[in-house]
């Protein structure tokens, strides 16, 4: 483990402090999942999940709206934004095209899918599952940072009030990402901060 300043290096990876220190839990029923729907470009997706939800969108067409199903088909499900990496299709420059509306509150479609059995592998794109911690190759090294965006602000709150981090709120995707062995590396590292 090397801890200089706001980093900190397990192995392969160097990790922002603040995933460790900072309290974070997702609060739906404030935020209305808007980060669905902010945003100034999509979700970033590798050429794995690019594949993938190109093969999964006819299962995914009576859950989207027809609307968006029909801009996905039309523009395809990803572009390359300002920096070059490949994102979700966006509606009117704003919503992931993979966005449902139910209940007054944003939700991704391909998550309400697996939820429904219409998918059987966890298709949504590691980034989404991963927010608010971003990923970026950088050499041989993974870097891994906090992500502060403000309408994440009830996030916040609620992590706090709860007593949850940032890395014990995405558990599952820390895991699906890189392993359960380096998520339990990374919870010893977090006892040591505190």
């Amino acid at each position: 483990m090397s801890n200089c300043c706001s980093l900190v290096q397990l192995s392969d990876k160097i990790i922002d402090r603040r995933i460790l220190t900072e309290y974070f839990a997702c609060d739906l029923a404030v935020c209305h999942g808007a980060c669905c729907y902010e945003g100034a470009s999509g979700a970033p997706v590798t050429a794995e999940e690019i594949t993938a939800l190109d093969e999964a969108l006819p299962v995914l067409q009576p859950i989207l709206s027809p609307e968006y199903y029909s801009l996905l088909q039309r523009e395809g499900i990803c572009y390359r934004d300002t920096d070059g990496d490949w994102v979700t299709t966006l509606v009117e420059g704003k919503a992931c095209a993979f966005s449902v509306e139910r209940g007054g509150c944003y939700w991704c479609g391909i998550e309400l899918a697996q939820r429904e059995g219409k998918l059987t592998s966890p298709l949504k794109p590691i980034s989404c599952s991963l927010y608010p911690i971003r990923t970026k190759q950088t050499g041989t090294f993974t870097l891994l940072r906090y992500d502060v965006w403000d309408i994440c602000l009830p996030a916040r709150r609620r992590g706090r009030q709860e007593g949850i981090r940032v890395y014990e709120f995405l558990r599952a995707p820390l895991i699906r990402a890189f392993g359960e062995a380096f998520y339990n590396e990374l919870v010893e590292v977090g006892k040591l901060i505190r």
